[in-house]
């Protein structure tokens, strides 16, 4: 048992590794002039381990995004479901931070930089990053309307309008130039603003 454990630690530890070495190699030198090898050398794996976790530059990529983003918990609870505005502030705050996160800043750069020669590479990030959180604020959109406190005909133009308005204000200022996005306490009220636009549109 001791020695499963053990083995599964050094695993993760190399996995780790592996991860942040292709987000040091991408981010220096873009994503067409590094090489699984180069990574494979930076985390100090070899070769051969670093082809049976990761076979392609691609899988590396979307690993990485992974590691970078967590999802919250599906949402609503009970709390939530009851008041559409603690729902919406609650999603809206986590969603700006997540995304003003450096390493997610620092992926987003990537993809700028790169997106004329690999257009995947957007995908990817809106596979792994966007869709799941906006089909997380639709079912919760879906949950105040179906209560009967939300009208809303479309629901996925709702959800992408309240995340527009956020990361319009707080995220996309932000990528261009640090502090550009505001503090906190602007990021706070910016999902405070943007939630009175949803309820003022779309309250039942």
């Amino acid at each position: 048992m001791r020695d499963c454990s053990y083995h599964e630690r050094i695993k993760e530890e190399k996995r780790t590794a592996v991860i942040h070495a292709a987000m040091e190699l991408f981010l220096a030198q873009g994503y067409e002039r590094t090489s699984l090898q180069q990574i494979g050398k930076r985390a100090d794996v070899s070769t051969a381990t670093l082809f049976k976790r990761f076979s392609t530059k691609a899988a590396l990529f979307e690993a990485m995004v992974e590691e970078f983003w967590a999802v919250p918990p599906p949402c609503p609870d009970n709390a939530l479901s009851e008041n559409p505005a603690v729902g919406l502030r609650k999603m809206g705050v986590s969603y700006a931070l997540l995304m003003r996160g450096a390493n997610m800043q620092a992926i987003y750069r990537l993809i700028i930089s790169e997106a004329m020669r690999f257009p995947f590479l957007g995908q990817t990030v809106y596979d792994r990053v966007k869709g799941p959180f906006l089909k997380r604020l639709e079912d919760y959109l879906q949950t105040q309307v179906a209560a009967g406190r939300m009208a809303i005909d479309n629901i996925e133009t709702a959800s992408n309008q309240f995340l527009a308005v956020i990361t319009g204000q707080s995220f996309w200022p932000e990528l261009i130039g640090p502090g550009c996005g505001g503090t906190k306490k602007d990021v706070e009220h910016v999902v405070e603003e943007a939630v009175k636009l949803m309820l003022a549109r779309y309250a039942a």
